[in-house]
């Protein structure tokens, strides 16, 4: 009897130890349990390569050729090897001079042909027009030399006048009313034929790579009715009338280059008559 209520004794010992140890054991985990999950959800989410955003070939932006910029005809203008330098095409500050007619020389006594023309050119310089390269047309507010030399002469019905300086030249070559002049004085007897409603000519105004060399027209308007002073109308960016500067389509001073001039390239070669106009037999 009392050798069994020894044993339940002991057992129960051995049973309360294994409850105390279960209970702790029970406690370790559910502590480890916590700080395991506070840890995971303290844990950055991070994306795995999978869910990683990446631009699909379709998302990736690219320039469409609409949307490429490329220069326009009139950004990208770049000078070939073969032009030269030329005057501005922009028009210039316009200053000019006028006359009336009767403040000529002798204008009643010119041919009616003559006389149309030259009217025609003052009524023109009354037009405050600039000095605008590339340009024939008094619409667009300027025209340059040979241009002006274009409209006045198509004005009077010469159909048939070229456009450029150089061609113009060429014209009245080939119809034999050009005048040489190799002299650089007014007086000289090269210029004796001279007479109002002629054209002028000139080389070196501006590097040109064209042949013949010709860069620059104009008409010649006879003498100042009040002083005798030689006078020429055209389109200038620079001319002087009466010693002042004008810009546009003026009348001019008619004076010849010096050899050492502003411009030392610069030469006036002849004048010509106008073939449908006055066309005697040159001065050979």
């Amino acid at each position: 009897m009392f050798f069994r209520l020894k044993f339940d004794a002991t057992r129960c010992r051995t049973f309360r130890k294994a409850g105390i140890a279960l209970w702790r054991c029970l406690q370790v985990g559910l502590v480890f349990g916590i700080i395991c999950a506070s840890g995971i959800s303290g844990q950055t989410a991070k994306p795995t390569a999978s869910q990683a955003a990446k631009p699909t070939p379709s998302q990736t932006a690219k320039p469409t050729p609409s949307q490429t910029a490329k220069p326009t005809a009139s950004q990208a203008a770049k000078p070939t090897p073969g032009q030269a330098a030329k005057p501005s095409p922009s028009p210039m500050p316009v200053e000019v001079a006028s006359l009336k007619p009767e403040e000529l020389r002798g204008f009643d006594t010119h041919p009616p042909q003559v006389q149309k023309l030259l009217r025609t050119a003052l009524e023109l310089t009354e037009r405050k027009l600039g000095y605008l390269y590339g340009s024939a047309d008094p619409e667009r507010g300027g025209m340059d030399c040979s241009g002006t030399i274009y409209f006045l002469l198509q004005a009077v019905g010469i159909t048939d006048v070229p456009r450029s300086a150089s061609a113009q030249y060429v014209w009245v070559r080939k119809a034999n009313t050009f005048y040489p002049v190799v002299s650089n004085r007014l007086d000289s007897f090269e210029l004796d034929a001279l007479r109002p409603g002629d054209l002028l000519f000139w080389t070196g105004t501006y590097p040109v790579d064209i042949d013949p060399p010709v860069t620059h027209s104009m008409i010649y308007l006879g003498k100042a009715r009040s002083d005798g002073l030689p006078l020429m109308v055209g389109a200038s960016d620079g001319r002087t009338y009466r010693g002042k500067q004008q810009f546009g389509v003026s009348v001019f001073d008619f004076v010849l280059p010096k050899p050492n001039g502003k411009n030392p390239a610069t030469r006036f070669i002849g004048y010509a008559k106008i073939p449908p106009v006055n066309s005697p037999t040159p001065n050979r």
